[in-house]
């Protein structure tokens, strides 16, 4: 397939409720494809939810009763991959044939991961991406992922891989996965500043591919009333306001950024766009350097128990 249409969905995950979580994006997946899309992209964080303005109680030195209770809370609003809680979208995926890219808050044992997950319509969970690098006060509360989990997948709508929120400003993890060919480069993220713009079409322009980036638009109301958030009380403050967009590979917007709430944003995808583009620049191939610059990337696993048996 060399055209398509595509979707970036902006929309607001239910805080601490992953079976209405996946229920909304199992909804809005029926809706992109109702309109068209074959790929939907959605925010980081959207199922399990990204916990804007929260402290977990941890000052620095201190663990307080209430931000152990609170993690709690969050990690059993989290989901877990090996169990049924994400079936409902899956069978969104299968009816409708769609491409999925969903960011999730993936739990591993008494883990938690900032996940990207890769759904495939016709093939189901085909893959995932942990986030290599939480930002700040996320790693109070999120694993790091290792290089196991950087997949980039040949598929009919291009090659598609997921680089999540300041991800994107490690030279090297792009460099990585424009060396895997990445043609349809998703960035699900919980950043929802103006300067987000530039960097996603600076992305665009760098790995000549088409940039898919989908930010969350949510207020306070929809945390619980007691959910501790530094941001304040009142259920219309906006805590996070979207910023949604779709970025060609000359870096020309195709659709948004948007700011106004919870939306579907969509646009064309051509795939012979990307070699016309490369024409003059492949960052990856004739523009690449290799006698003076090189990059070692390891994608081996890194458990915290390695196990050698045998004599």
């Amino acid at each position: 397939m060399t055209s398509y249409r595509a979707a970036v969905v902006q929309a607001a995950s239910v805080p601490f409720d992953i079976d209405a979580s996946v229920a909304k994006a199992a909804r809005l997946v029926r809706e992109a494809a109702a309109n068209g899309a074959r790929l939907a992209v959605f925010p980081e964080a959207l199922l399990g939810g990204y916990p804007k303005g929260a402290s977990f109680g941890t000052p620095v030195g201190l663990r307080k009763p209430e931000g152990r209770a609170a993690f709690a809370a969050y990690h059993a609003a989290a989901l877990d991959l090996a169990g049924p809680a994400l079936d409902t979208l899956l069978a969104a995926a299968a009816e409708t044939g769609v491409f999925v890219v969903i960011g999730c808050i993936e739990r591993d044992g008494a883990t938690l991961y900032c996940t990207a997950l890769l759904v495939d319509g016709a093939n189901g969970l085909v893959g995932k991406h942990r986030k290599l690098m939480p930002t700040a006060a996320e790693r109070l509360i999120w694993g790091f992922g290792d290089g196991s989990t950087m997949p980039v997948f040949e598929t009919g709508l291009g090659r598609i891989g997921a680089v999540i929120c300041w991800e994107n400003y490690m030279p090297m993890l792009r460099m990585a996965m424009y060396d895997k060919g990445i043609t349809i480069y998703c960035a699900p993220t919980a950043d929802d500043r103006d300067g987000w713009a530039a960097t996603m079409r600076h992305i665009a322009l760098e790995g000549r591919c088409f940039v898919l980036s989908a930010c969350q638009h949510i207020r306070r109301g929809a945390y619980p009333a007691d959910y501790d958030c530094a941001l304040g009380d009142d259920p219309e403050t906006v805590l996070m306001r979207g910023g949604s967009m779709i970025v060609g590979p000359l870096g020309e917007v195709l659709a948004g950024p948007d700011h106004g709430g919870e939306t579907i944003l969509y646009a064309d995808i051509d795939l012979g766009e990307i070699v016309r583009a490369r024409y003059d620049f492949d960052v990856a191939g004739h523009y690449a350097r290799p006698d003076v610059f090189q990059l070692t990337v390891d994608e081996r696993a890194r458990p915290p128990v390695a196990r050698i048996t045998g004599g």
